[in-house]
């Protein structure tokens, strides 16, 4: 585990994640809606840190950028945890975290990842 960045400690051992919208006041002990980011003891932690749930090479008409180096490919990269529910999440597989499942892809450096 690896601390995370973008929260605040409030006290008390409660901390406010503050990486995406939702703004999670974390017990200590609990995840936030995420369910990947952890409190200990007051200090919060990334569960998923080096962790994939998924990588590989696609076209990059399959991304989401418009006009960028067509015919091209790109590394895609993902970990478990979302900060949404949506029902017809197509990889709700990969991003919603059941029993204390992180990782599906195995640890990979971040050096080896760059």
């Amino acid at each position: 585990m690896k601390e995370a960045l973008l929260y605040e400690k409030k006290g008390k051992g409660i901390v406010k994640c503050r990486l995406c919208s939702h703004r999670c006041t974390i017990m200590p002990g609990k995840t936030g809606f995420c369910r990947v980011r952890l409190n200990r003891e007051g200090v919060l932690y990334s569960l998923t840190y080096e962790k994939l749930a998924a990588a590989g090479i696609d076209p990059i008409e399959k991304k989401p950028l418009y006009h960028f180096y067509p015919g091209m490919q790109a590394y895609s990269i993902s970990t478990m945890g979302c900060n949404f529910r949506c029902d017809f999440c197509q990889n709700s597989s990969l991003s919603d975290v059941q029993d204390g499942m992180i990782s599906t892809g195995g640890e990979v450096p971040v050096e080896q990842l760059v």
